[in-house]
């Protein structure tokens, strides 16, 4: 008995990853809030009441689609900001984990620019709900500097969401350059580290 419903679970998680699969191809082309589920079902090959077993609407599936995007990249941003030993090193291991994501999964930071400020409230909330634990997270291991001492956490958090802020607009920049040269690339990785080194010359002297 147990051997069977192992077999099912895996079979409900392969039709549910299928579900996620389906749905971000047919959003590379539309926003969340035109899908139908039938699109997506068609995509898979199984019939509109399936998806049902797997998600509530098409918004839950979008906010299915904001983990799978973000979720996996917390402790990957913890450990960029805790082990590097300054802050020049940070920056360029936070520029090159932007870069790499981007590379690699494309389609979901796609998705996730657009739907940011896109019409599906559920979603938009899941998304800044995902982006407000990476300040949390990038300003706690902020405060572990000796630099941090003096600082409010209302100033620590600011400090935390110029640099995510300054993270997302390197996503973009990374995604527009996907097909440009290596060297288009490496012009956008250079601003990028260039700019988050600004903020961080801001916060030496912020106490002056």
């Amino acid at each position: 008995m147990s051997h069977t419903l192992g077999i099912r679970q895996a079979q409900k998680q392969k039709t549910r990853q299928a579900l996620l699969d389906a749905a971000l191809g047919l959003l590379e082309e539309q926003s969340l809030s035109s899908l139908g589920l039938r699109e997506v079902t068609r995509a898979v090959g199984v019939a509109p009441t399936a998806f049902y077993r797997h998600f509530r609407s098409t918004a839950d599936l979008g906010v299915a689609l904001v983990e799978e995007a973000l979720g996996s990249l917390h402790p990957m941003i913890r450990q960029t900001v805790a082990s590097a030993e300054s802050s020049d090193e940070r920056i360029t291991r936070a520029v090159q984990l932007i870069e790499s994501h981007v590379t690699a999964y494309p389609a979901h930071v796609r998705f996730i620019a657009r739907e940011r400020h896109g019409g599906v409230q559920p979603v938009r909330k899941a998304i800044q709900e995902q982006l407000g634990r990476f300040v949390e997270e990038v300003r706690d291991e902020l405060a572990k500097d000796p630099e941090a001492e003096g600082w409010s956490d209302d100033d620590l958090l600011m400090l935390s969401h110029l640099y995510v802020d300054q993270m997302l607009i390197t996503a973009s920049l990374f995604l527009e350059a996907l097909e440009a040269s290596p060297e288009e690339r490496e012009r956008v990785a250079l601003r990028a580290t260039r700019q988050m080194r600004l903020i961080g010359i801001g916060r030496h002297h912020w106490l002056d």
